[in-house]
Order: C-alpha cells, then structure tokens, then sequence
C-alpha cells in the first residue's frame, strides 16, 4: 500500500532533472567557449565539480580588465588618459601615462580558483544571494594568475578599460600593430578633430572647417608649406611615436602568457575605446617563443627596430556617411629590414584592413592619395 502511495506521488511530483547533466562534454565546452569571458567562466567553475573540471579545457579565453589600480595614489590626477589636453606635448609624460594602465593589467578581477572547491556550500546555504558568493570569492590577480588554470587555450583577447593616449577632445587617434619577435608592421590613422555631418550640410561642413585644416591648406592631395610650420608635422610625429610606445610596451607584457600557453593560434590585446589594437597569429606567437624580444633599457617595452614610414594626409576627408575627418592622416609603419609591401592591390590588406568601419574606408580613400616617405631610427 505504502509502495503505491510513494509510486502515485512520483509521478505526480517527478524528481526535477537537470538537462545539463544529459549533455556530453563536447556540447558543454562548445557553451563555455561561447561564453569566454573570464570571469563569467570562474562563476561557471563555482557550480559544480563536472563544470570545475572542464572549464581549464575551454580554448576561446576573453580578459576583460575591469579594475585599474594606479601604482601612486598621490599623482592619480595624471593616471586618465582621456583628458585631451595631457600630454603629448615629451616623452617622459608619454611614459607616465603609459606605464600607469599597463602595470593595472596585472589587477584584475577573477575569482580564486582554490575558493571553488568551497562554491557549492556557499551556494547551498544562501541559492538566492549570489552576490554573497561573488563578494567572498572576489580578489585580484594577474592576467597570468588567471590564465595558468587553462590548459587548452588557442584564442585569447585581452581588453583593457582605456587606451593609453590622451587626445585632444573631438580628435582621433587608433592604430592596429602586429608584432612577432618584434615589431612587424603598425598603421596609425588619426585627425585633428572628428566633424559627424549628412550628406545635406556637406558643403557647410566644409565651410566651417575651411575647406582645409584650418590654416589655410588647400586640398590638392600634397601637404602645403604651412603643415611644417603651424605645429602639424610635430603633432603627427608625435601621434606616430606615442602608437609606437604603447604597442611595444603592451607586447612586452605579453611575454609570459606567450611562452606559458603553448598552443595559442592568436592573441589580441585591445581596449575597450577601440584606440588601439595588438595582434598576433600562430607564427608570430611561435617566433617569439624561439626568438625572444629585444627589450628597450630605458622602460619596460619591446624595442622598436629601424622603420620605413608612409604618411598620407588629407586637409579634409568627407567619408560616405557623412563623417568629416579634418587633418586626417595615414601612416604605415615597417621595419627597415623586411621588404616592401604594397598598400594597394594584393598585398594592401596590411593597411586598408586595420580598422573596422568607417575608419577602414577613410584608409582605403587617404592611401589613394600622394604619399609620403619617412624614416626613424630604432628606440
């Protein structure tokens, strides 16, 4: 009698199923590698032990650096990069700003691994509080901490909260470099300031910027007399070694990471701006490992070697949706030593595909235009 109760009471009230537990682990780890992101991926960890186990063994990784720490509080009010008006102006305040967001990318948040084992009995004392579980496992550790628990990692973006440069408010500024061992190319584009218009107020647009850069340069497709005389050289070279700063030092940074996953295919460190962006692929990730960088003595950055530049320049660069760029300007960046690449044709994808729209189109439109050769020493 007592068995029909218990079977009649079954199958009105079934036992809940967990479907997950249904799921072969293929089909999980396709989830997980959907997700990427780190810290989503700890909290993934905390569940249960079957999640615990195959978490290290996601191979798409996202490093979302959401805590910047300045290493002294007492000169904090030179530690944010968007003010327009800090300093491009030496080198040294370069470095400040610089090294300041770089030595915050060894702070960030994750949850500690040797907390997990302790997750599920968080869990089941409070299943309503998850924030009581995130605030007690909350702690800071470097992008290498939280990496070493994965094992099988081939895709991994790292993003920062901020670019490293300051600009002048409206103004542009985004480059994209490649690196192996060392520096294998970088495009830099950016514009004095940044003017939103449509197609009817194409020609007020131009009126208000002068139909040129504002001091009187007329758009011929060269660069007039007064560029080299009115500050606009300068602050271009000025835009180019900044890029250049930036790029080596976050590749520095990435030493450890690089030699310690080994089956990384491609590792992207960007920021959340979108001002810069350091890419490398399986090859060049396998050069560094066999042939280690050359460090600069004078700070914590890749040495940049012996580079043959390209610039382009447009007093003023209408693009199809409207957007005006007044003083844009194009440069592309190669070491000394390794052959020319074209910018136009088969091998011009290095340049016209660096920045995502609309910025690609103004790419492809100022590499139409007459060039212009420069040279730089290695620093």
């Amino acid at each position: 009698m007592g068995s029909s109760k218990s079977d009649l009471r079954s199958a009105i009230y079934p036992e809940p199923v967990d479907h997950f537990d249904n799921l072969p682990d293929p089909v999980l780890l396709l989830v997980f590698n959907k997700i990427g992101d780190v810290k989503t991926l700890g909290k993934c960890c905390a569940v249960c032990a079957r999640f615990h186990s195959l978490v290290p063994q996601v191979d798409n990784v996202v490093v979302r650096v959401d805590c910047v720490i300045s290493e002294d509080d007492n000169d904090h009010s030179s530690s944010g990069s968007g003010s327009g008006h800090k300093s491009l102006h030496s080198i040294s305040s370069l470095f400040r700003l610089l090294i300041k967001p770089f030595l915050s990318l060894t702070q960030l948040i994750s949850i500690s691994r040797n907390r997990c084992n302790n997750a599920s009995s968080i869990l089941d004392d409070d299943d309503n509080d998850f924030d009581h579980l995130e605030k007690n496992c909350v702690t800071h550790h470097s992008p290498t901490q939280v990496l070493k628990n994965f094992d099988e990692i081939k895709l991994l973006k790292i993003e920062l909260p901020s670019g490293e440069l300051g600009i002048d408010e409206g103004g542009l500024l985004k480059w994209r470099a490649d690196f192996g061992s060392t520096l294998d190319n970088c495009v830099i584009l950016g514009a004095s300031s940044v003017i939103q218009s449509n197609n009817n107020s194409t020609n007020l647009v131009y009126e208000q910027c002068g139909g040129n850069d504002g001091n009187g340069e007329t758009d011929d497709g060269s660069i007039p007399e007064s560029f080299y005389t009115n500050g606009g050289l300068k602050l271009r070279v000025v835009w180019t070694i900044s890029s250049l700063i930036a790029a080596s030092a976050r590749h520095y940074l990435l030493q450890p990471i690089i030699s310690e996953h080994r089956k990384l295919e491609s590792l992207v460190l960007t920021d959340v701006d979108g001002q810069g962006v350091l890419c490398m692929n399986k090859e060049q990730l396998e050069e560094l490992r066999v042939k280690p960088l050359s460090a600069s003595s004078a700070s914590k950055r890749t040495m940049v070697p012996a580079l043959n530049m390209r610039l382009w320049y447009a007093p003023h660069l209408e693009l199809p949706d409207g957007t005006v760029l007044k003083g844009a300007t194009l440069v592309a960046i190669r070491p000394s030593e390794q052959p020319k690449k074209e910018v136009v044709g088969g091998d011009g994808n290095w340049v016209a595909g660096a920045f995502e729209e609309p910025y690609g189109r103004a790419a492809r439109m100022l590499v139409k235009r007459r060039t212009y050769c420069l040279e730089m020493n290695s620093f």
